[in-house]
């Protein structure tokens, strides 16, 4: 599905007068809600394709270019896990300027747990940890643009 496609979705769903509206493919899954108050819209999950490794091993490149030495941090943060982006948009980590941030550095989540909102098109997408565990960093600043599939957080399951 397309990003087109999503937003004819969230269309029809804002006209249709429903609530809530799941959809589940073997590519993906989102879900829209609709406040019935005031008509908002969004979009509170969207998980991005899950790749499964083949059995067989794709053939490795002819002739691989030189390749950099993995930094100390990096295997540092192998232990953790990311969130990551499922959107192009703006990143925000409070809800509003007044309130205070979803998470901060050493705060546990759970499932489900709201750790920032992401602006695409004029709709605010509440993104949830798919994980527990406990934010170890931050790695996207507050208004700044994100890439789909770009890391957002580093959490420690443990």
């Amino acid at each position: 599905m397309d990003i087109k496609e999503i937003q004819n979705l969230i269309k029809f769903v804002a006209k249709s007068g429903a609530s809530e509206v799941s959809l589940d493919t073997e590519d993906f899954k989102i879900t829209i809600k609709t406040t019935p108050e005031t008509g908002a819209v969004r979009v509170v999950e969207h998980t991005a394709p899950v790749v499964q490794q083949a059995a067989a091993p794709a053939p490795a490149p002819a002739a691989p270019a030189a390749a950099p030495t993995p930094a100390p941090e990096a295997d540092e943060n192998a232990k953790f896990v990311t969130i990551k982006s499922p959107m192009i948009g703006t990143f925000y980590r409070r809800a509003s300027p007044e309130s205070d941030a979803f998470v901060s550095v050493g705060d546990e989540v759970k499932a489900g747990t709201v750790v920032c909102i992401i602006e695409a098109m004029k709709l605010f997408n509440e993104i949830e940890s798919e994980i527990s565990g406990k934010i170890v960093k931050v790695l996207v600043d507050d208004q700044k643009p994100v890439e789909y599939d770009q890391p957002l957080f580093l959490v420690d399951p443990s």
